[in-house]
């Protein structure tokens, strides 16, 4: 690959594209496997550069984990402000704002909740701040969205929470196995999934019991 040097390159626009690139690479292969060359490698660029800018590969992924942090956060804060009360109306507005916020790098969630990163070091430190502030903003949206009577039990809060991060999770999953979804599509996707969850199971036209009704009523 054939490598540039930075000059002639604003600082600003350099740092993007090596975050852009270790976004990638942490968000595929996660913190352990991912070396400076790799990311220098797919930047095109020099592994000292990224030295220069990020100091170590723990700086260079702590910058992921804030410029993706900073983006999900803010995104979520609006969305849960503006939206409307109702569980099924604010999960679709969250959704639609973290689709927003991930649709220049999708692997940026996989960033934040890389369990490889070595425990008590800055780059994990960082990510768990944000991690908080959107488990934080998951548990508000969850606390609101209900009447305080059904979810008065802290247990039965905590394991929606869960459930809630564990299926934004898996729909994000999704959307790496299928990078030609727009966030749009991915919004309209979703909408549709807490549509049909939110109008409950169609009933069956006809049941056993039906059938036996009718029956006895033909005799």
């Amino acid at each position: 690959m054939r490598r540039s040097g930075s000059r002639g390159v604003p600082r600003g626009e350099r740092e993007t594209q090596i975050l852009d690139a270790a976004a990638i690479e942490f968000g595929t292969r996660g913190y352990a496997a991912v070396f400076v060359a790799d990311v220098a490698a797919r930047a095109g660029i020099s592994k000292p550069l990224i030295y220069q800018y990020f100091s170590s590969k723990d700086g260079l992924y702590s910058a992921c984990v804030e410029r993706a942090g900073a983006a999900l956060t803010a995104g979520i804060g609006e969305a849960m402000r503006l939206s409307n009360p109702g569980f099924v109306t604010a999960a679709a507005a969250v959704l639609d704002a973290i689709f927003t916020a991930l649709e220049p790098r999708p692997h940026d969630w996989n960033v934040l909740y890389d369990r490889s990163v070595p425990p008590d070091t800055p780059a994990a430190v960082a990510a768990g701040r944000y991690r908080r502030n959107i488990a934080d903003q998951a548990a508000a949206g969850v606390g609101s969205a209900f009447p305080a009577e059904e979810l008065s039990d802290p247990g039965d809060l905590s394991r929606l929470i869960r459930i809630w991060m564990s299926s934004v999770s898996a729909i994000v999953s999704w959307w790496l196995d299928h990078p030609d979804q727009t966030a749009a599509e991915m919004s309209a996707r979703t909408q549709r999934v807490l549509s049909a969850l939110g109008s409950g199971p169609p009933r069956p036209a006809s049941s056993a019991q039906d059938a036996l009704s009718r029956r006895g009523r033909g005799r």
